[in-house]
Order: structure tokens, then sequence, then C-alpha cells
């Protein structure tokens, strides 16, 4: 909305509504009496309300009679008015226009249920490809499992592709575990355990760095597999949107639970056993089997509502 509406040119400007002649209103004025100013009538007049705003005067002499809405379009008017304030999912009619089609419980709900659909849609993904690998890795000093070493498990049928102890940094040892890694894992979809959680994590980008080297802001060319980016697929992301957990009241960013509820996946000194367990749960999201956060927002209604 501008700020003001500058005056017309060449036309009479009253500054105070006393002024204005008898017989002259604006488009407003003429409305509320049921006319309207006729085909091609120019303003007469204008008048100064609101601050610096103008508003045309016509001459109420040449005005014609608004069109009369018919009983059809009146329910029709109606019906537009009352759906800018009740919600298309609950009914909920509120006292505020909605901010979309729905009240803001609702639409918190739809998002949660659209990011569960979409979980399943990757997961689908996921485990129809025939390239697509798990990479588990342990190099954390100090964290479980104690051994260090990486693992390689196929998602589609659980296959162990590829496991070694993953030496130390610097290591000849260490180098040859990521020749290895950069001949498997080329031209394939990598799905790696996530970054953040406890007691121990197994980031592939954690193979390149030295205990206490901070993550590069950009990957390594090289080594694109161990690249710590949202756009790469975890099975923290896909599971944590599927089961419809968050962090914080309100919040509509799926969290692993940090509330002692553990996660499906085993977290052991097998790490084969681990990535296995791990195309366990994609391929049970992936077929509708794995449970879902009781009170997850989306879940608390039906299906029906939600999907609206």
């Amino acid at each position: 909305m501008p700020r003001s509406v500058p005056p017309l040119p060449d036309l009479p400007r009253y500054t105070r509504w006393e002024l204005v002649p008898e017989g002259l209103r604006t488009k407003t004025e003429l409305a509320r009496q049921g006319l309207k100013p006729g085909p091609g009538i120019e303003p007469v007049g204008q008048v100064l309300y609101h601050g610096n705003n103008y508003a045309p005067l016509y001459e109420t002499t040449v005005a014609v009679p608004k069109r009369r809405v018919s009983p059809a379009q009146r329910a029709a008017l109606d019906r537009a008015r009352e759906l800018q304030y009740r919600c298309r999912r609950c009914g909920l009619l509120g006292e505020d226009p909605l901010k979309g089609r729905y009240c803001d419980d609702c639409r918190y709900a739809v998002t949660m249920w659209e990011q569960h659909d979409q979980a399943q849609a990757l997961a689908r993904e996921v485990v129809a490809d025939q390239g697509a690998v798990l990479l588990v890795v342990e190099v954390e000093p100090g964290a479980l499992p104690t051994t260090q070493a990486v693992a390689v498990v196929a998602v589609h049928d659980g296959q162990a592709l590829y496991t070694a102890p993953a030496g130390e940094y610097g290591t000849t040892e260490r180098g040859e575990v990521l020749d290895q890694l950069d001949a498997l894992l080329a031209d394939r979809q990598v799905i790696r355990e996530p970054s953040f959680m406890d007691p121990a994590s197994r980031s592939p980008d954690t193979l390149l760095l030295q205990p206490g080297q901070p993550v590069p802001l950009r990957p390594d060319p090289r080594h694109p597999w161990a690249t710590r980016s949202t756009a790469c697929p975890s099975v923290a992301r896909i599971w944590s949107a599927w089961f419809g957990w968050t962090d914080s009241p309100g919040s509509t960013i799926p969290s692993v639970p940090r509330d002692g509820q553990p996660v499906p996946w085993t977290r052991s000194l097998d790490l084969v056993a681990d990535g296995q367990s791990m195309a366990g749960v994609l391929h049970q999201i992936a077929d509708g089997s794995e449970p879902v956060w009781p009170r997850a927002a989306w879940n608390v209604a039906s299906r029906g509502a939600a999907s609206a």
C-alpha cells in the first residue's frame, strides 16, 4: 500500500470534507448508496483525507446504479469470505484470516505429513537402486565402537561389499582405505549414518580429518563420497522424517530423538551388522512397516484429514 495518494492534476482540491460541494461524492460514498460512476465519467474534484491522501470526487447526477449481485453470486462471495477464516482440514472457524488454506495447527501437521511421505519416497528410491550403499565408519578417538574401521554394505540386499580397519590418519593403511573407497563408491549413491548422533559420531568425512581438525566448508573433490551435506541422504534424515519426532514444540524440522527414544538400528563393534541393520530400516520405511512416533503431529489426526 502506498503511504499517500497524490492529488490528480488540474482538478479542484478540497482540504476538508465540509468544503466539498453538495452533489459530489467519492466512489465509497456512492457505493453506500448503491451507485457508481457511469461509464466514461471522470472525477470533477478531489478531497484530502487521512494525512496526504486524495480521493477523487464524482457528480451524483451522472452516477448509475450498481449492478445487483444475484443470490448465487452472493452465496459464492459469502462462501469465499468464509474460506478465508475456515480451515480446510479441521473446519475450525477463526477470528482472523488464515495464512493459506489451514489453521496454524493443521499447517504444522500437514507440513510434517508431507515430509513423512517424502521420506518414504526417498527410502523406496534408495532401496530400488541396485548400486546404493551404506558407508559406516568409526574413526573417532574414544568413541564407540573402539575399533576404528570402515564398512560398505549394499542397501538392496545387505551384502557386505568392503570392510577393513580404517588405519591411523596419514598412514599408508589409511591411504589404501581411501583408494579402495574411491574406486568402490564411484558413481554410487552413498547413504551414511548421521554425524550428530551420540555417543559415537560416524560421519565419512572423519576419514579425511586429523583428530580435532574442523570440518572443511567445501567437500574434498578427491573423495566426494565423504561430503557432509544436507543434500546427501542419510539414514537419520530419512528415518527422522518418517518417524515424525522434532526437538521442540512447533518445529517442522525432523530430528533424531534425544529424549531417550532409541533409534531402530544397531550401533556396535560390528560395522557390517550395523550397516545391515540400517538397510533393514530403510526397507521397512519403504514398505511402511517401520513404526512412527505415536505423538507425531500429523499422526494425531487421521491420514485422510492430513491429506485433504
